[in-house]
């Protein structure tokens, strides 16, 4: 059973950490950024995109820096 249970917690953390954990503690943040702006009353529907679009560019140079160097 604990075999199964390791597995378990292997497989999550390689599915929502995976390569950059950078990038996983920012989409959280951009999560509960949301949370917040739509609990403050402020149409909050802008602020995932626009971290997709801030985020991609800079995980995909991170990315290409790592095989470079």
């Amino acid at each position: 059973m604990g075999a199964r249970l390791r597995a378990f917690g292997a497989f999550w953390y390689d599915f929502v950490i995976g390569d950059d954990w950078l990038l996983a503690v920012a989409v959280v943040a951009g999560l509960a950024g949301t949370y917040l702006l739509s609990h403050a009353g402020v149409p909050a529907w802008w602020l995932l995109p626009a971290l997709v679009v801030a985020l991609l560019p800079a995980s995909l140079w991170r990315a290409t820096r790592r095989r470079e160097g």
